[in-house]
């Protein structure tokens, strides 16, 4: 089954916005933003072409409202595993927050928490339901609970982005409610 257009604009910008920018010869300023035109040039130079109403059909319908648009600039609203400062001011989280993953990587998380991996944050969610959602992309998903409170109040340092994902720099097992049995 062929993708649609704006999943396919979606995800072509998630990769050179986030991760890969300079694959098309694009450069992020220190806080991942970008000039419009410049990106439609690269993407066109590279063999894909989109319109700026493409563009902003994409980030006016993604649904986790990944991109933000300022005039005739464009930049990811987390997720990168490039440099990037987003510019994100310190935040006390909600009591809890959530995180989903699938049942593979439950063994490493209950030895290490949740580490940020590539990208240069843990990514956490306000609900269950998102978190579910995050974690289905990768197969079956597990949710798991994260104590914010006794984070935040142990040091620890929150920040949220434009979207609303939560964003810390790991998470350690101790703050870490597993679903169901613990297995070791």
């Amino acid at each position: 089954m062929n993708e649609p257009r704006t999943v396919r604009v979606s995800k072509y910008l998630s990769r050179h916005l986030r991760h890969q920018p300079e694959r098309i010869g694009l450069a992020l300023d220190p806080g991942g933003w970008t000039d419009i035109p410049t990106l439609l040039a690269a993407a066109a130079a590279h063999g894909f072409r989109f319109t700026r109403a493409e563009l902003d059909e994409a980030v006016r319908t993604n649904d986790k409202r990944r991109f933000t648009v300022e005039g005739d600039r464009i930049r990811a609203n987390q997720g990168h595993s490039v440099p990037v400062d987003l510019g994100l001011i310190p935040s006390e989280p909600p009591p809890l927050l959530h995180h989903g993953t699938v049942s593979r990587n439950l063994p490493a998380i209950r030895a290490e928490g949740l580490r940020p991996m590539n990208r240069h944050a843990v990514h956490l969610s306000p609900d269950r339901e998102t978190a579910l959602r995050v974690g289905a992309r990768r197969g079956r998903p597990v949710v798991l609970t994260v104590d914010a409170a006794a984070m935040h109040g142990a040091g620890h340092t929150f920040s949220v982005s434009a979207n609303g994902v939560w964003l810390t720099a790991a998470v350690p097992p101790a703050y870490l409610r597993f679903p169901g049995p613990a297995h070791p």
